[in-house]
């Protein structure tokens, strides 16, 4: 991949956006197509373009971030396991086992090889999330019920679906035969065939024009000023050694406890190094997953959070975890709640940089997934099965300089978004009672942190519930510079003729008809002292429902009248008692 002479500047334009325009055409044709509304509504899914030796070339904008880290492990995998003269013209591929890329088996990755004068030259990859894969693997996997990969679901390893163009009918069969809704994974196991073969036809219009010397000389430049983009960033930061820990609540396994998660980061000149050794071993639950994903997204958003994304975005990073630590087990440790940790690892990278970069950490996010809710079973009218799923936002923190988003899914999800109320209640037999910003649930701060969501349903025939919002209760959304946590997240619900909600965490628990339930995400923590926060934006933030006036004289100092208007001379008495309380409260400590 050495560049040529004759590599004008804009040839290079024109391919450096180009293969990010091939996945995001793959993007488009997967949505259009897909059965199942984790793909065409929520985009569970990422579409990408790899070269033979694993190299990412390119990954659609928008779907799922955390994919990013594990479809080269795939790649080199399959090429491991075939040889790279294994592959012919009209091969298809299926994967999802967790002994490569430890995820839930609900994420399938479909690759094809490209070839170009009789020989491979790329791949083209459309990983998504499948309604059902067997096992207990519906809508999301029960991860507090699983102990193994078997109980989770059908295991596909580097298995060829097809081969040279003719589609292996048994294999197929033996898929469709252990999946309870085989017209949806089935569809979109071809929707994932139809992106990879667009690419394949983009990749042949490509390499025909410009032909293959000038396309890897591209790629070469490509990936070489992307990783001297990132290394000037780094450059940037203080150099040091930094470090913060965190924790998930107990997961569940046998003598369950906290998770630890410990995040160490070392910048030397344009060097970035983030060591996970300090995090919890394999646990004895379904936590555990195996990927770099949760480093390589924190490095992405401090270097280069807008740009692209090719193999030069991580070629200056370097990432210290062992084998045997719960982010990276070995197989077959149980790994079906795989992404309940990559949000919490993200955040607790970026809080381990907040005293070295002050002006550039924000506050802790809702630090899961967000709040995902299954509802599965047979409508008795039409008789036919039906599967809703969801992923519900919460709040982001606040940022030194303004608030943090609110009703957002985690730093790990790209533009992954919730499914919208017409879907659902169109595709099931499902009410949408509510579905709004949870009052309070922000952290107080000088930049408040954003609001998670309460989202509410009914269902309306009798189903099986599955929600999973769990994770960080016990180690709410954390405040930086003096701000508060945000509200962490809480599960209710209400059996059909109950009047009240009560908390629980149903895992596919059936629900008679009129039965209810509420996902309330957590908040984003607050950034900066809550007294340093203009009382006009107090103010406005009472107008708009997001906090109540209690909460505005207990956690800001700001004294509302009964007219609604700022008190400003109670509110000035009041702000200096706290900051003399704060005094003494510090002596006497």
């Amino acid at each position: 991949m050495t560049a040529p002479r004759d590599l004008d500047p804009i040839t290079l334009e024109v391919l450096r956006n180009a293969f990010p325009a091939i996945a995001g055409d793959m993007a488009v044709d997967l949505q259009r197509t897909s059965y199942n509304m984790m793909i065409y509504e929520v985009q569970d899914y990422c579409c990408a373009l790899l070269d033979a030796d694993g190299q990412l070339i390119s990954q659609n904008i928008g779907g799922v971030s955390h994919f990013v880290a594990d479809l080269g492990v795939v790649i080199r995998d399959g090429v491991a396991r075939y040889g790279r003269d294994g592959f012919a013209p009209g091969d298809v591929i299926v994967t999802n086992h967790q002994r490569v890329a430890g995820q839930h088996l609900n994420n399938v990755c479909v690759y094809t090889p490209f070839f170009f004068d009789g020989a491979l030259q790329a791949f083209a990859v459309v990983r998504a999330h499948w309604v059902d894969i067997g096992g207990l693997s519906t809508g999301f996997s029960a991860a507090s019920m699983v102990s193994d990969p078997w109980m989770e679901g059908l295991q596909l390893d580097q298995v060829k679906i097809h081969e040279a163009g003719i589609p292996d009918d048994k294999i197929l069969r033996l898929i469709r035969d252990n999946i309870r809704y085989p017209d949806s994974s089935m569809g979109d196991l071809r929707s994932q065939l139809a992106a990879c073969k667009l690419a394949e036809r983009r990749l042949e219009e490509l390499f025909a024009r410009y032909g293959r010397d000038t396309i890897f000389a591209a790629l070469a430049r490509i990936f070489d000023e992307t990783e001297t983009k990132c290394r000037n960033v780094v450059r940037s930061m203080p150099d040091g050694t930094f470090e913060a820990e965190s924790f998930l609540d107990p997961d569940g396994g046998p003598g369950s406890d906290t998770v630890p998660i410990h995040a160490k980061v070392t910048i030397s000149g344009d060097d970035m190094t983030i060591d996970l050794t300090g995090c919890s071993p394999q646990r004895n639950s379904a936590i555990n997953a195996r990927t770099l994903a949760g480093p390589y997204i924190a490095y992405k958003g401090l270097t280069g959070a807008l740009e692209p994304v090719n193999e030069g975005s991580f070629r200056a990073l370097k990432v210290e975890i062992q084998e045997g630590n719960f982010m990276m087990a070995h197989y077959p440790a149980a790994m079906a709640g795989w992404s309940r940790a990559l949000p919490t690892v993200v955040d607790t990278i970026l809080k381990a940089l907040a005293d070295a970069m002050p002006e550039r950490i924000p506050a802790a996010h809702l630090g899961t997934l967000g709040g995902s809710m299954t509802f599965f079973g047979k409508d008795p009218e039409t008789g036919r099965d039906f599967v809703l799923q969801t992923i519900e936002g919460g709040g982001w923190g606040g940022r030194p300089w303004e608030d943090g988003e609110s009703a957002t899914v985690s730093v790990c999800q790209g533009d992954v978004r919730n499914a919208p109320v017409e879907t659902i209640e169109l595709k099931t037999p499902v009410m949408v009672d509510k579905r709004a910003l949870r009052n309070g649930s922000g952290g107080a701060g000088r930049f408040r942190g954003g609001l998670g969501i309460e989202t509410q349903m009914t269902n309306l025939v009798e189903g099986r519930w599955s929600l999973s919002n769990r994770g960080r209760r016990m180690c709410p959304p954390w405040g930086l510079a003096g701000g508060g946590a945000g509200s962490p997240s809480i599960n209710t619900m209400r059996a059909a003729g109950e009047d009240d909600f009560t908390p629980n965490d149903p895992v596919r628990k059936v629900a008679a008809p009129r039965s209810s339930v509420c996902v309330a995400t957590a908040g984003g923590g607050g950034w900066g002292d809550p007294l340093d926060r203009e009382p006009d934006r107090v103010l406005d933030d009472v107008l708009d429902e997001f906090i109540t006036i209690e909460a505005a004289r207990i956690d800001y100092g700001v004294v509302i009248d009964a007219a609604g208007v700022v008190d400003e001379k109670e509110t000035e008495a009041l702000r200096a008692r706290i900051k003399a309380g704060r005094r003494q409260q510090g002596e006497g400590a």
